[in-house]
């Protein structure tokens, strides 16, 4: 079983790495493989709306989130890290997410989703209600944890002095390991939900 893990943030080894590192060791322990790409420097444009990717099968624009879509489909669970810039994500991040979670046609219903948020101080239950909006669109169970998933600290490093924030991720990762291996097993007894053609409406009719 496969986890993606997307570190948001323009610093590598900053206190959102340390957040996922946390919970890539319990992955790696529960026996899942863990593959991490990091995705805050790059340069990676906002969605256009221009619908190619409904003739194409991918994003028209080939960058990082056509990189990221067939490991999206393969996993079973997607990590989304993310530093707080005025109480949301890095707008690097939301550009990619917007773009892979939109291009990308496969279903992701029951692939396990968790958000993990890094600040100084505020915003980080903010940036954390944004960022799992992208799973439950997308019929994704949502992981949780013991608190709402964030660390603290401001320059990189300092999130390893933060006791509370580190066994919130990993607390995080078993939960959501459990989650995983369960929906497998419910998965080969019982098989997905069955899903109804979608009707879509807008609000003037």
């Amino acid at each position: 079983m496969k986890v993606l893990m997307i570190n948001g943030s323009p610093r590598a080894n900053g206190n959102t790495a340390a957040a996922l590192a946390e919970m890539e060791k319990v992955f790696l322990d529960e026996g899942f493989e863990v593959e991490t790409m990091h995705i805050g420097r790059q340069a990676i444009r906002g969605c256009v709306a221009c619908n190619a990717c409904a003739k194409l099968g991918k994003c028209a624009f080939d960058d990082a989130v056509n990189e990221a879509a067939p490991k999206f489909e393969a996993c079973d669970g997607l990590v989304v890290g993310s530093p707080v810039y005025y109480a949301s994500a890095n707008a690097t991040l939301i550009a990619f997410l917007d773009r892979l979670f939109y291009s990308t046609g496969f279903d992701k219903t029951m692939k396990v989703g968790a958000a993990v948020a890094s600040a100084r101080r505020g915003g980080l239950t903010a940036t954390f209600d944004e960022l799992n909006k992208y799973f439950t669109i997308s019929g994704m169970p949502v992981a949780s944890g013991q608190y709402w998933n964030g660390v603290h600290g401001a320059a990189p490093g300092e999130a390893a002095q933060d006791a509370e924030g580190l066994q919130m991720m990993r607390t995080l990762a078993r939960n959501m390991a459990f989650l995983m291996k369960s929906i497998a097993l419910g998965r080969e007894r019982y098989g997905l939900p069955e899903r109804e053609p979608f009707a879509r409406t807008n609000f003037i009719r």
